[in-house]
């Protein structure tokens, strides 16, 4: 198991949370294509809880292409990517994924107001064939 977490990342916590619920349960290596389809603008995120005015994408319903918070998220999970095979770990599986409101950054000059700011956190894990169902101990 290997973790990372972006803390206070410039990036909105709405458009974090519907990536995180995207990627959750994927492949490190799909997931990373998923994300740089994202930012060539091929391939939309679906939004299932914050989709109120935005519109359809080609093979899902309401859809963005949210290329800030993609950029953080690639580079997060390049991170955790890294962490696991320092460990040994190989043929990892995203197991955890979730996105946090942050504080809001404070912006100055005439032009105040806050900033957006999520915390993210990934956990990786390498997927294990040994593991036995319940069936296969009682035989």
């Amino acid at each position: 198991m290997a973790k990372a977490k972006g803390i206070s990342l410039p990036i909105s916590h709405k458009q974090a949370r519907e990536i995180c619920h995207y990627l959750k349960s994927r492949r490190v290596e799909d997931a990373k294509r998923l994300l740089e389809r994202v930012l060539n603008m091929t391939q939309a995120v679906p939004f299932k809880r914050f989709n109120m005015d935005v519109g359809h994408k080609p093979g899902i319903a309401a859809g963005r292409y949210p290329q800030n918070a993609s950029k953080e998220i690639l580079k997060l999970i390049e991170s955790a990517e890294k962490n696991a095979n320092n460990k040994g770990l190989n043929d990892l599986f995203i197991t955890h994924m979730n996105a946090h409101i942050a504080a809001p950054g404070q912006r100055g000059g005439r032009t105040a107001g806050q900033a957006k700011r999520a915390h993210v956190e990934i956990v990786v894990e390498q997927k294990n064939e040994e593991k036995k169902t319940n069936r296969e101990r009682k035989k």
